[in-house]
């Protein structure tokens, strides 16, 4: 695991996107093809804004998937993360991707994670975006995480803390309003990816972040088992890495 601290968000973002870039353009070159997650969230907004930015990306080699979206939420909701990604990244593409797999919270969940399932299995992923929240939970797996479970997306239920957090970044207009379930990608399939990078700015973070790093891997802290990755960077500003013991040289 490498850690990389900046002083601004926006430097963190850059940075992020930039080792993103690099490792999408070299499977690139070395397949032809790459199979890419991305996460949404407030710590996505400046990795977002400077990967669009990248150059010499052939987007339309590119097949997207994302992390995650609430059950029951229609795409037309300002919550909804396919409205987040289609306006913030996808329709900024320079090129439309070659695909783009959404999470559809809105049809029959138990019946998308199949579907969804079967396309994660036929693109193995090169690059994962993703982020901690303040729960330490990785996409919307909250603790205690299922560690074991190979299906590549679940179910789940939000816990309180997961909720208070999406009620805090303004995406709701009351706490009530949160949704109480989502489906997700697995643990295990998150850790499938070959490249893993997570952008984690902000002091709310700090505590998440401190146990996620430096705690034992367990499934109260679901982001401990980045630990155990054998391609992870993680991508802080000064104030999310506050609480680290250990700061990288």
């Amino acid at each position: 695991m490498k850690i990389h601290i900046s002083s601004t968000r926006e430097s963190n973002g850059a940075k992020a996107a930039a080792l993103g870039a690099e490792r999408i353009r070299a499977v690139i070159r070395e397949r032809g093809e790459a199979n890419v997650i991305v996460a949404t969230g407030a710590s996505q907004f400046e990795m977002l804004n400077a990967l669009l930015e990248e150059k010499d990306i052939a987007w339309d080699k590119v097949t997207f998937f994302h992390l995650d979206e609430y059950v029951g939420l229609p795409i037309t909701h300002p919550a909804s993360f396919r409205k987040y990604l289609w306006e913030r990244f996808q329709q900024k593409l320079p090129v439309p991707a070659r695909a783009f797999h959404y999470v559809a919270g809105d049809l029959d969940p138990a019946a998308e994670c199949t579907r969804l399932g079967r396309l994660i299995t036929e693109h193995p992923i090169d690059v994962c975006f993703a982020g901690i929240g303040e729960n330490a939970h990785l996409a919307f797996n909250d603790p205690p995480a299922d560690f074991a479970t190979e299906v590549p997306y679940l179910v789940v239920n939000l816990d309180e803390a997961c909720r208070k957090q999406q009620f805090g970044e303004g995406w709701f207009p009351t706490f009530e309003d949160v949704p109480k379930q989502a489906i997700s990608m697995s643990i295990r399939q998150i850790m499938k990816s070959r490249c893993i990078i997570i952008t984690a700015p902000d002091e709310r973070k700090a505590v998440a972040v401190r146990d996620s790093l430096e705690g034992p891997v367990t499934n109260l802290v679901p982001s401990s088992i980045l630990q155990q990755h054998a391609d992870t960077s993680i991508f802080l500003d000064t104030a999310s890495a506050s609480l680290l013991a250990k700061k990288p040289a």
